[in-house]
C-alpha cells in the first residue's frame, strides 16, 4: 500500500511540474487584442487563401475581423456579394508567420468557440524555416460543429507519408466548455509535446528510439495560426442558417523555458 501511495504521489509531483513548468516566470510575450481598430501588425497578418479545406474560403475582407471587448473576433460569414469574391464563404484568420515564432516552451490561448454546422475554428503551429510536413504541424485545437470536445493532434513526415500514427499516438480529444472560454496549451519541450485544455494534461506526444524519418521533428521553431475555418471533408457542409459564426479570442501567451531555440 505504502508503495502505491509512494507511486501515486511521484505521478501527481511529475504532473504538477509539468503544468506549472512554465509559470515559474513571467510570460515573454502577450498579446491581450487591447489595440483600437485592428491588430498589432507588428506581430499578426491575415492568413492568405489557398487550396487546402482550411485556407479555401480565407479573406482579407473586414467583415471577418473585428476587436471587441479587448477580444479578437475571427468570423466564418456567407458572401453576399459574389461579383467581389466568387467564394461562397468568407472567414477570418491571422498568424504571426515571418513576425514570431516559438521555441521550447508553454503556448496558451483562451477562447470561447461559437458553434456552427460547418464550422470548423483552429489553433495550431507550423514550422519557420521548414517545409510541410517536414517541419511539424502541432495543432493545439481544432473543434468541429457544435462538438463538446476538442482535437489536438500532430502532423509530421513520420504520421502522413509514412502512416505511422499509433506508434506513438499521434492525437486526442479533450472535453471543452463550448459556452465559455477555455484554455488550450502546449508545452513543447526537446523530447516531447504536451497538450492540455483548461490546465488539465490532454495528451503527450513523446519522441522515441526509431530508425524511421521525421518522428519527431519539433526542436525547430513554429509559427502561429489562429483561424475560422468552415466546410471542407472533414467537419462536412456549412449550414447557411447557422452563419455568421465567431470565434473570440480573449487572449494569446507564451512562457519559455530555460532550454529555450535560439
Amino acid at each position: 500500500m505504502k508503495k502505491v501511495s509512494l507511486l501515486a504521489l511521484v505521478m501527481v509531483l511529475l504532473y504538477s511540474c509539468s503544468v506549472n513548468k512554465a509559470y515559474r516566470g513571467h510570460a515573454s510575450w502577450t498579446e491581450e487584442f487591447n489595440q483600437k481598430g485592428s491588430f498589432d501588425a507588428k506581430y499578426w497578418s491575415k492568413i492568405p487563401r489557398g487550396g487546402a479545406d482550411w485556407n479555401r474560403h480565407m479573406s482579407n475582407n473586414d467583415s471577418c475581423y473585428a476587436l471587441r471587448n479587448g477580444k479578437m473576433i475571427l468570423r466564418g460569414i456567407k458572401n453576399n456579394d459574389l461579383s467581389k469574391d466568387t467564394s461562397r464563404y468568407l472567414t477570418g484568420g491571422i498568424y504571426t508567420k515571418d513576425k514570431l515564432a516559438f521555441g521550447f516552451g508553454r503556448l496558451e490561448i483562451k477562447a470561447k468557440l461559437n458553434g456552427a454546422q460547418g464550422a470548423w475554428p483552429a489553433f495550431w503551429m507550423l514550422a519557420e524555416n521548414s517545409k510541410w510536413p517536414d517541419g511539424g504541424e502541432i495543432d493545439i485545437m481544432e473543434r468541429l460543429n457544435y462538438d463538446s470536445i476538442a482535437y489536438q493532434t500532430i502532423h509530421t513526415y513520420y504520421t502522413l507519408t509514412l502512416k505511422i500514427k499509433d506508434k506513438p499516438k499521434s492525437g486526442g480529444t479533450a472535453k471543452i466548455k463550448p459556452a465559455e472560454f477555455n484554455t488550450y496549451a502546449v508545452e513543447k519541450y526537446p523530447d516531447s509535446l504536451v497538450f492540455f485544455v483548461n490546465n488539465k494534461k490532454a495528451f503527450t506526444y513523446p519522441k522515441i528510439a526509431t530508425t524511421a524519418q521525421g518522428q519527431f521533428p519539433f526542436n525547430v521553431k513554429h509559427y502561429l495560426l489562429l483561424d475560422m475555418q468552415l466546410g471542407g471533408s472533414w467537419v462536412g457542409k456549412v449550414k447557411d442558417a447557422d452563419l455568421p459564426v465567431e470565434m473570440e479570442i480573449d487572449w494569446v501567451k507564451f512562457y519559455p523555458f530555460k532550454n529555450e531555440i535560439k
